[in-house]
């Protein structure tokens, strides 16, 4: 798999990433033999990007990651994201205090096994934390040897602009080396203001949710299958903002496309966020290893540029004052 630059940074990562969000969850994610299968066959092809988080499935994503380094897959391998800052608190969103973060990465290294990660990103924006305390917390990560890059996620663009800048601003700081939002057909609101900002200020992008909350591949297009995230209790308000009239009509064209293509129309959405400007690598989740290599199948696939075009337009977000050209006001 092609390996690429994450941002204005040394950090090589696979153009395309390994997400376990659901791993640790019993009702909606593999269990543990089922997440090995997803780890080997992603490494197998190639891949080396693994994106887990403390939360996820209460740090039982970590554990089993960390369960499988060595002795599955050799750990100098891979790429091991993980992120901090998340917090099961329905009062507050995020903790971006240097204290918590610091003991959030030291319990994320028990349970990956490591000394260290290669990407360490704070999960969310903590208003009530001054920025530069929940920067300052990369900067000792990074010193300390516990991390080799840093990051965000979940930044808006003025948000990521204010961390890249201060980050930037005096030489032995920690640069930001990716942000990683939501971003596919269906969701393109981070063209507005993040992906700007990233491009400028050598921030690479790691999409989440390509596909569109699995929207994308096409399977609601008759209705909600039964085995469906979609029809879970857990997930399925997750999924239903992505399937109105308008989400309609982009898995059509995305369908469309697909068969004129003679591929599936999972591997013709990866593909158009994969080959985004500023993207660094799209995290691809998965239920089983054979929906995993289907989404990896997307390596030797590009898209034509009239079938980029006719998806651009299709899915083309609406961005009026003050993003519009005012001199046509």
């Amino acid at each position: 798999m092609e390996q690429r630059h994450l941002g204005r940074t040394g950090l090589r990562v696979s153009r395309i990433g390994l997400g376990t969000l659901t791993w640790g969850r019993s009702a909606d994610g593999p269990d543990e033999a089922g997440a090995a299968e997803q780890l080997k066959t992603f490494w197998e092809a190639g891949g080396t990007l693994v994106d887990t988080a403390d939360v996820y499935g209460g740090g039982e994503a970590e554990y089993l990651l960390g369960h499988f380094l060595g002795g599955l897959v050799p750990r100098r391998e891979l790429v091991i994201a993980t992120k901090a800052g998340g917090v099961a608190d329905p009062d507050r969103r995020s903790d971006g205090s240097r204290g918590h973060l610091l003991a959030a990465l030291d319990d994320s290294l028990g349970r990956l096994g490591t000394d260290y990660v290669d990407l360490w990103q704070i999960h969310a924006f903590d208003p009530a934390t001054p920025l530069e305390e929940t920067l300052q917390a990369l900067d000792l990560a990074v010193s300390s040897g516990r991390a080799r890059y840093a990051g965000v996620a979940e930044f808006s663009g003025w948000q990521l602009a204010k961390a890249a800048t201060w980050q930037l601003a005096v030489p032995g700081r920690t640069r930001l080396a990716g942000t990683q939002m939501e971003y596919s057909l269906l969701q393109r609101g981070v063209e507005r203001e993040v992906l700007p900002a990233a491009l400028d200020l050598g921030v690479g992008l790691l999409p989440s949710s390509p596909l569109g909350r699995g929207v994308l591949t096409g399977k609601y297009r008759d209705g909600i299958p039964t085995d469906s995230r979609g029809a879970s209790p857990a997930m399925g308000a997750f999924v239903e903002p992505y399937l109105d009239e308008a989400a309609g009509r982009i898995v059509d064209a995305v369908a469309t496309a697909a068969h004129g293509l003679a591929v599936t129309p999972l591997q013709v959405a990866l593909a158009w966020v994969r080959d985004r400007p500023g993207v660094g690598a799209p995290i691809v989740g998965a239920r089983t290893a054979a929906q995993l290599a289907e989404a990896l199948s997307v390596e030797a696939l590009s898209l034509p540029e009239e079938i980029r075009r006719a998806l651009d337009d299709v899915s083309a977000p609406v961005h009026r004052y003050p993003d519009q050209d005012w001199s046509t006001l």
